[in-house]
């Protein structure tokens, strides 16, 4: 096998051992993870190909799952990385979690574990707490889903108040929320305990029903419903 290690650029390489070529050849499956990402880069810097670089950033980053959990600002400090190639990786791993979101999606919301299961890849890689509302209609299929907050938690009549406008906005009859602790841990705190409580109350009052508040965990979640807490 050619010795790589001292020609930086991938265009001198063996047509056979260069990362889009191998690809169109053999199917992305046959890649590593840092060929992969040489792709994205298409170009490395003084002294390193792309595939240097993209090993450096998965031993940086610690692995695809960092590069997704590391803020695009932290990224663009690493030498070499511009913009351009930031946002390209980014969309990259922005469509996997969309493909895979799209081949566990239920047909019908009607347990917490579809629920869950659905809004896994939503919350891969976030560091804030996201409070999401997913709009069903009245036989739990998808209307619309809304993203309420991001970041820093707000007071559950914030939560509350945002949920139910677009609710109405959509004509929805059944509310299921969910938001993800980025600690990993789901067990539920008192402010998500009193959201859920101001929650039901509101859809009580407008005659629509809150199915379910979700919590979701490092591959675990936590559901008001199934404990019957709150929510029977």
């Amino acid at each position: 096998m050619t010795d790589l290690s001292t020609n930086f650029s991938i265009k001198k390489w063996p047509e056979g051992e260069r990362p889009r070529e191998k690809l169109i050849q053999h199917g992305a499956e046959s890649l590593s993870d840092a060929e992969l990402l040489a792709i994205l880069l298409r170009v490395g810097k003084e002294g390193s190909s792309a595939i240097d670089m993209g090993r450096q950033l998965i031993d940086r980053l610690n692995g695809l799952s960092g590069i997704d959990r590391t803020h695009v600002e932290d990224i663009l400090h690493i030498k070499g990385l511009g913009i351009a190639k930031t946002a390209q990786i980014k969309a990259a791993i922005e469509i996997g979690k969309r493909v895979r979101r799209q081949n566990v999606m239920p047909v019908s919301f009607d347990s917490a574990e579809a629920i869950a299961a659905f809004c896994y890849p939503k919350f891969e890689g976030k560091r804030d707490e996201i409070f999401l509302a997913l709009l069903l209609d009245g036989q739990n299929n998808l209307l619309a889903e809304r993203i309420i907050s991001e970041g820093i938690p707000t007071q559950s009549v914030v939560y509350t108040r945002k949920v139910m406008e677009e609710a109405l906005r959509f004509s929805a009859s059944t509310i299921v929320v969910v938001h993800n602790h980025p600690s990993g841990e789901p067990k539920p705190s008192k402010q998500d305990i009193q959201t859920t409580h101001k929650l039901k109350q509101a859809a009580d009052i407008l005659e629509m029903l809150l199915l379910d508040h979700i919590i979701i965990g490092q591959e675990q979640f936590y559901s008001f419903l199934e404990h019957k807490n709150i929510l029977t």
